[in-house]
């Protein structure tokens, strides 16, 4: 599939919330995967992660390419001039290329290379203002306020490091400020790209999770919106959910990142989850 981004016109996706509050979780889960890796022996490096086909390098050479991408797309967003690169990615397809061009280096090489890349985004992270973060900026469901683009990026890199870890029979620790980012973001994601796809799919999803606990609602439209509600869905003054999913956070997160599956819903409510499954699948 080639995604269809959405350019000159409203983002589809917008999050409620400060801006910036997306820059300590982002940078924390980032130099946390740095230093995990930095001690991989050539058997690790080489070990099959939970992405098909792909060892724990490959996933680290990937990680490298988007570091890069969303350090150049930030950039140019502060500059005022949102790139539009991604109109000819296919998100099945382009990734496996970028990370067959890594297969001449040596894992040192290809660790040299994500240590870079990872640093230089911090660095530019870290010396965003209040301005710089509403700005838009490249990724891949259109032009989003620079915050949304690092949420996808952290929702990015924290499922990857579950990729890497989880076969090695590590656990990564929980974090609750990241999983609620990447949650929320998540949770938007599919219903954004099947808008950009055309699906006229409307109505509101509720997600109320335990460890850590969340609660946020996405309306799902021609833009998706998602904004923080009260834990027992008190205090409401939206319209009342479609569909209202509840569980452990991190094991609806990995639902909503086509790692695990959803609690059982009807056929009519599905749609409000499948657009992400379908983005990768057509």
């Amino acid at each position: 599939m080639q995604l269809t981004p959405r350019y000159d016109t409203d983002p589809v996706i917008v999050l409620d919330g400060p801006p910036g509050a997306i820059a300590e979780p982002a940078i924390r889960q980032r130099r946390r995967l740095l230093d995990t890796v930095r001690g991989f022996d050539s058997e690790q490096w080489a070990r099959p992660s939970r992405c098909e086909g792909w060892s724990n390098r490959d996933v680290i050479a990937h990680l490298d390419t988007t570091n890069g991408f969303w350090s150049f797309a930030i950039d140019a967003g502060r500059r005022g001039e949102p790139t539009r690169f991604l109109a000819t990615f296919d998100p099945v397809t382009s990734p496996a290329h970028l990370v067959a061009d890594a297969q001449d280096l040596s894992d040192d090489e290809v660790f040299a290379r994500f240590e870079s890349s990872t640093t230089d985004l911090i660095d530019l992270l870290t010396v965003l203002d209040s301005e710089a973060w509403t700005l838009p900026a490249e990724a891949p469901p259109s032009h989003l306020a620079t915050t949304a683009l690092v949420h996808h990026a952290l929702w990015d890199s924290w499922v990857r490091e579950r990729d890497i870890l989880l076969p090695l029979g590590t656990t990564p620790g929980v974090e609750a400020d990241e999983v609620a980012a990447c949650l929320r973001y998540a949770a938007a994601l599919g219903p954004a790209f099947a808008a950009n796809d055309g699906a006229t799919t409307t109505g509101t999803l509720a997600v109320v999770t335990t460890d850590p606990e969340v609660a946020f609602e996405v309306t799902i439209a021609h833009q998706v919106h998602v904004r923080s509600v009260r834990p027992h869905g008190t205090g409401r003054d939206g319209p009342t959910p479609y569909l209202v999913l509840t569980g452990p956070a991190v094991d609806l997160l990995e639902a909503f990142s086509i790692r695990g599956p959803f609690p059982p819903v009807r056929d009519d409510q599905a749609r409000m989850l499948s657009g992400l499954a379908r983005a990768f699948d057509a």
